[in-house]
């Protein structure tokens, strides 16, 4: 009994042992899994990268400039000062139509609608700018802009009502549908307005009753029932001398960083802000990084707090005759336009230039009738890009090298379409004009009949 009962006690003592060593080698694989994590299966699903067919493009143009105030019975009716220019080319079909305005008075032509076909899925490039010079007891000056499509959200960042402006937010529904147009003022405080814009119609909203007492307003312009084309149209008179004309295109949607190609600076008087930008951050107070160049070099660097939703203005002085980007960068989304001028004196002109989105692949580019046309190339990349141009009409193209973080200025003839190729990720552009008492320029946009990939997981 004595040995068996040994035996058991050996045996019971090892089961212990065992045990433990079991149980402490469980606790450290635990720790272990902890520690440098499980081992797993992880299954990748299935996917493909699909580009959609393309589309359909429509392109709206402004029309005529439209004077208001000339009836002295009758002081908020619009009439045409002037019809603009058209200068219009496409890379496949295209069908021309119009669109009402029936607010407008006078017009010899109604505002143009241009829709680029897709065929057998291929994207048909279609572009299209006017401009129109005036030079009236009312009105003078240079204004030019490119045709866009319509959209469902703009800013428009150009406006005032100061004492002798008359800002116009023009509105434009190519569609078969009426669209509710709300416009959103920022300013001192933030108010918003609606109207209806019928279907197949343009009409003017004055600003002046939109954003009473407002210096230097920005508004959005958010779209419901079918998109809308929207631009501001501006006019200035000091005294009693017309000082300049513009078409303002709206701006790209808010972003971190925004580059502007085109700024130029046409004199050198003292004591005469000739380049004013503006900024907003849309929805939070930041910090915006100002950077200026003048092709490859940096002119000035300045750094401007902004409080959320509140425009604010940033001089850009000290700069001499040229052509310069500029770029900006903050923490959250801003918007942001850049005013230029000839000059403080009567008779002169300014013009708005709105920031330049991203370009790549093919494009056509509209350069409409006006004095002395350029095509500003910026790269914002740090490797050097190149762009061909290459004129519809069969003229000789030619094909431009644009340095890392730098731009070049390219001559352009008048009243020519111009097939744009890029090879470069971060490029940018805008056609400028300019003459004596004559300015007016905007960015390239990308082609609107192009479509990202998306992914589609089966």
């Amino acid at each position: 009994m004595t040995q068996k009962r040994a035996i058991r006690v050996v045996a019971t003592g090892a089961r212990l042992v065992v045990g433990a060593v079991v149980a402490a080698l469980c606790v450290a694989g635990v720790a272990a899994g902890v520690a440098f994590g499980w081992p797993g299966i992880e299954n990748t699903p299935a996917q493909v990268s699909v580009r959609p067919a393309a589309g359909d493009t429509t392109l709206i143009c402004t029309g005529a400039f439209r004077a208001i105030g000339r009836d002295v019975q009758n002081a908020q009716q619009m009439s045409s000062a002037g019809d603009a220019t058209l200068t219009v080319d496409s890379s496949g079909p295209r069908a021309d139509s119009e669109i009402a305005a029936p607010d407008l008075l006078g017009a010899a032509t109604a505002p143009q609608r241009f829709v680029g076909s897709a065929e057998q899925g291929g994207a048909s490039l279609v572009s299209a700018s006017e401009s129109i010079a005036l030079a009236a007891a009312d009105l003078s000056g240079l204004a030019a802009s490119t045709c866009r499509e319509p959209r469902t959200e703009s800013w428009l960042l150009g406006g005032t009502v100061e004492t002798g402006t008359s800002d116009l937010i023009i509105l434009s529904n190519p569609g078969d549908v009426t669209a509710v147009a709300t416009l959103t003022v920022f300013g001192t405080e933030q108010t918003s307005t609606e109207t209806l814009v019928p279907a197949g119609t343009q009409l003017a909203v004055p600003l002046s009753s939109i954003a009473a007492g407002l210096q230097q307003p920005v508004v959005r312009v958010t779209a419901a029932g079918a998109p809308l084309r929207a631009v501001l149209q501006s006019s200035l008179i000091r005294t009693l001398d017309p000082s300049g004309i513009d078409v303002q295109d709206t701006a790209g949607v808010p972003r971190t960083d925004l580059t502007f190609a085109g700024v130029q600076v046409v004199t050198d008087e003292p004591d005469s802000p000739v380049a004013v930008l503006r900024l907003m951050a849309t929805d939070q107070a930041t910090t915006a990084t100002i950077t200026v160049r003048s092709a490859n070099k940096i002119v000035q660097t300045t750094s401007v707090p902004l409080d959320a939703a509140t425009p604010a203005s940033v001089n850009l002085d000290g700069l001499d005759v040229g052509i310069y980007s500029v770029s900006v960068e903050a923490d959250v989304p801003i918007v942001g336009a850049v005013w230029q001028s000839t000059g403080a004196g009567a008779g002169t002109d300014f013009a708005w230039m709105t920031s330049a989105p991203q370009i790549d692949g093919e494009l056509l580019a509209a350069v409409p009738a006006g004095p002395n046309p350029r095509l500003h190339l910026v790269n914002s990349g740090q490797s050097q890009a190149t762009v061909t141009l290459a004129p519809t009409n069969g003229a000789a193209g030619e094909e431009v090298t644009v340095p890392a973080n730098g731009s070049v200025v390219v001559d352009v003839s008048a009243d020519t379409t111009y097939a744009l190729t890029m090879n470069g990720a971060d490029l940018h552009a805008a056609v400028v004009l300019s003459d004596v008492n004559q300015l007016a320029g905007w960015p390239l946009w990308p082609a609107a009949s192009a479509r990202s990939a998306i992914t589609v997981y089966p």
